[in-house]
């Protein structure tokens, strides 16, 4: 369960979606490909070779289902290869960055990197996981990211957070979950109101974002976002494996115990 900005997609009545064309134009050119090469070498023509391609995929129509299946068997395949090589190379900045927000133990062994936005559904229905594993983990390291996915209220949210960090960061927490959990649309007014209930001095928040720090914060996540293949919130990194939604406190509880205990996710 993610949430992610929306998006518009027109279709033609009795078409296929342009995304569902695309996968099937790339499974009958896998198809072709198979088939292809042993046709080829009798040197037949290609108009020989397409006749009988299409009389084999009428006759055998299943094998365009097959191809379907395969392809995004390689898609996934590579998709998680290139994650992989993402993590590697940004571990630094994923793990270490100065922008970031640590929350539980700054020194923990055991690290859970979260991408939120302060109005994603998901992200709030998630927050109480996350106070459970820090309770109950001494050792965990939790690292927040700022991902702004849902609209302008959403960066003004996020802009107000970097200033928080910036200002008064041992406050973070507490404004973090107050505004998180509050109802309604988080926006740049809903989140100074939740940072100053807090004890933050509001003139002290308004020079900090006059700064370019929120920008350089944002687009920092953005591009690391992006790199990791990462479309909506809620998102965590547990180890080298990227976990894609709201998928609740056992499953990320496993994965820890398992970190901890086995150096990977799994054991």
């Amino acid at each position: 369960m993610t949430e992610t900005s929306p998006k518009i997609q027109i279709l033609k009545t009795g078409s296929l979606c342009p995304p569902m064309l695309l996968r099937v134009l790339s499974a009958c050119a896998l198809a072709l490909t198979l088939l292809a090469g042993p046709v080829a070498a009798q040197d037949l023509n290609r108009g020989e070779i397409q006749k009988i391609v299409r009389e084999y995929l009428l006759e055998h129509p299943e094998v365009i289902a097959e191809a379907l299946t395969e392809l995004d068997r390689r898609e996934k395949e590579a998709a998680e290869v290139a994650r992989v090589e993402a993590l590697n190379e940004s571990a630094d900045v994923l793990f270490n960055s100065s922008r970031q927000v640590v929350l539980g133990n700054p020194e923990g062994s055991v690290t859970l990197v979260e991408f939120f936005d302060y109005n994603c559904g998901y992200c709030k229905r998630a927050h109480g996981d996350m106070v459970k594993l820090i309770d109950e983990n001494p050792d965990l390291k939790v690292v927040l990211k700022e991902f702004p996915v849902l609209g302008q209220g959403s960066v003004e949210a996020a802009q107000v957070a970097v200033a928080v960090n910036s200002v008064a960061p041992e406050k973070y927490g507490e404004f973090h979950e107050k505004l998180l959990l509050s109802r309604g649309q988080a926006n740049r007014a809903s989140a100074l109101a939740a940072a100053t209930s807090v004890g933050i001095s509001e003139d002290d928040l308004l020079a900090s974002m006059k700064t370019d720090e929120a920008g350089q914060t944002i687009e920092e996540v953005y591009s690391l976002a992006n790199r990791l293949g990462l479309t909506g919130t809620p998102s965590y990194v547990v180890g080298n494996d990227v976990v894609m939604g709201a998928v609740g406190y056992e499953e990320l509880s496993q994965k820890l115990d398992a970190l901890q205990n086995c150096g990977q996710t799994t054991c």
